[in-house]
């Protein structure tokens, strides 16, 4: 007798990090979406007291706030408490029924993509699930966003990474991207599709999709057919880089490599690296967020263009002299070290 036909679901990964009251909000905006899906939070070894206020959101004991009145319809009034929430140790990743909202708790941080991967650990052992969405903290969707991803992962042949459109949540009216970036491999920077541009713009979703290098790491889901030939996401880069070696590892499978699609009909408002000082803006980037792109884009150019790399090494330097000009010495020195290969 045949194995009766699964209806797939969805699965979404968010990992936390010193952002209960982002989670919280992304949380309450996910649950009133009418698409049946597994969330698994990843507490990626915050150390504060994270994992307390999610709990106590779930019991109903800690409140739920929209930061923007714009946007809070789609994550308030509150959804009715207590909703259970199952804890997953790291020991019990993957084992036994998945629920439909797990926290995983990782004593330590694993960065951007060692979270995911754990999160990604844990849902791929429910066989339903067809479409994995890794979806930052800090970002607000719409009610019919999970759906439409859906949708057009299963309506794409071979489909790999998937993207959605991005809007700035405290600018709404503006673009973040449409589904993500290309990429030029002489200055190894990404170029946002759509980026900055008014969210009213006409667009072709099919040209979107040919132009992605790679799909944007804020809203970014992938199939269980890519999981299994690609891998996970690569751990060595601790932040930035991740869904451009995703891509890039997928790229290296020639003829049998899978597809990049954009679910145009999905929406993601997203506050963009309030926890590491990632700003789009380059003027606005911490020293912290800079030590670790110039580190990331040293590894991704070592990896998949090792011709390049003097070349990128030497960029380095003109970046440090660019911000000594500045009079921005922490950030020169930063910059510095990523290039020697020495700690932050």
């Amino acid at each position: 007798m045949a194995a009766p036909k699964l209806s797939p679901i969805l699965g979404v990964v968010i990992v936390n990090f010193r952002g209960a009251a982002d989670t919280i909000e992304c949380l309450e905006s996910l649950l009133r979406c009418p698409l049946q899906m597994k969330i698994v939070v990843v507490e990626n070894g915050s150390g504060d007291d994270s994992v307390a206020r999610l709990r106590g959101w779930a019991a109903g004991t800690v409140s739920s706030v929209a930061e923007s009145a714009e946007l809070a319809g789609f994550s308030t009034p509150p959804m009715a408490k207590p909703i259970a929430m199952a804890e997953v140790t790291t020991d019990a990743i993957g084992k036994g029924p998945i629920a439909p909202l797990s926290m995983i708790v990782s004593p330590d941080n694993l960065g951007f993509a060692g979270g995911n991967n754990l999160g990604l650990r844990h849902l791929r052992a429910d066989p339903r699930l067809t479409a994995f969405w890794l979806l930052n903290n800090d970002t607000v969707v719409t009610p019919e966003s999970p759906g439409a991803l859906l949708i057009r992962m299963l309506a794409t042949p071979r489909v790999g990474m998937c993207g959605t459109v991005v809007r700035h949540y405290w600018e709404p009216s503006r673009l973040q991207a449409l589904n993500g970036s290309s990429f030029n491999l002489w200055t190894g920077m990404g170029r946002s599709l759509g980026g900055e541009e008014p969210a009213t713009m006409t667009y072709s979703p099919q040209d979107v999709a040919d132009a992605t290098d790679y799909v944007l790491g804020a809203s970014l889901a992938v199939s269980r057919g890519f999981l299994d030939a690609v891998g996970p996401m690569a751990e060595a880069y601790f932040l930035y880089f991740e869904e451009a070696d995703w891509a890039w590892r997928n790229r290296r499978l020639g003829s049998d490599r899978f597809e990049i699609a954009f679910a145009h009909g999905a929406t993601v408002f997203h506050k963009a690296g309030s926890s590491i000082g990632s700003s789009s803006a380059r003027s606005a980037r911490s020293p912290f967020s800079e030590y670790w792109l110039a580190r990331s884009r040293l590894k991704f150019i070592w990896r998949f263009a090792r011709l390049l790399w003097p070349w990128h090494w030497a960029l380095c330097w003109a970046l440090v002299l660019r911000r000594l000009i500045r009079r921005k010495p922490a950030h020169a020195n930063a910059i510095a070290r990523a290039a020697l290969g020495l700690k932050p």
